[in-house]
């Protein structure tokens, strides 16, 4: 997978092991917040923990099932966004995207979605991307309204979250949905 470039200063690059410690420090530095919307930040320990997610993530990459980018911004590790899977025989790929908070209220996340969104219409030739929020995390939320995403409807009870289940928001947008918004057609 390439990098993608989202605008001057700001690209998205496939992780690497390479990237592991950086992450990590970008993780444990925003655990408090990440923590509040976020399953997995407890178990990111250390870097070796981040080490292996990314390991995962490049088999995922090596399938052809999703991929997960760094969110770069002059060349700091800003945060992570990816397809958490593609579903190649209804052509679909669902979203996920987070940011270390020092990052946030600067457009950062939306433009990078924006960007993964046209590269998997224009490139993966997808149908659909979906982005599931839970419920009470507006920022996240306005991400996908701001990109004119369609809500779909609420999924009670959707996820763990530590101590108790979230409900999660589905939006989801259309290849030709997006042509027409993006592109006049």
């Amino acid at each position: 997978m390439q990098s993608i470039e989202v605008s001057a200063g700001i690209r998205l690059t496939p992780l690497d092991v390479a990237d592991a410690d950086a992450l990590f420090d970008l993780t444990d530095a925003n655990r408090r917040h990440l923590r509040i919307w976020l399953p997995w930040v407890d178990a990111a320990r250390c870097a070796e923990d981040t080490r292996a997610w990314i390991r995962t993530s490049k088999m995922q990459a090596s399938r052809n099932e999703g991929v997960q980018f760094a969110v770069r911004v002059d060349s700091a590790i800003a945060g992570v966004i990816g397809h958490h899977r593609i579903d190649w025989p209804n052509r679909c790929a669902s979203l996920g995207y987070w940011l270390g908070e020092a990052y946030q209220g600067r457009g950062l996340a939306t433009a990078a979605c924006r960007s993964l969104v046209a590269h998997a219409f224009d490139v993966l030739q997808l149908n659909r991307v979906e982005i599931r929020c839970a419920v009470g995390n507006r920022r996240s939320c306005a991400i996908p309204r701001r990109l004119d995403f369609r809500e779909e409807g609420v999924l009670r009870e959707a996820q763990w979250l530590y101590d108790h289940f979230v409900d999660h928001v589905v939006y989801g947008m259309l290849a030709s949905d997006w042509r027409r918004a993006n592109l006049g057609v």
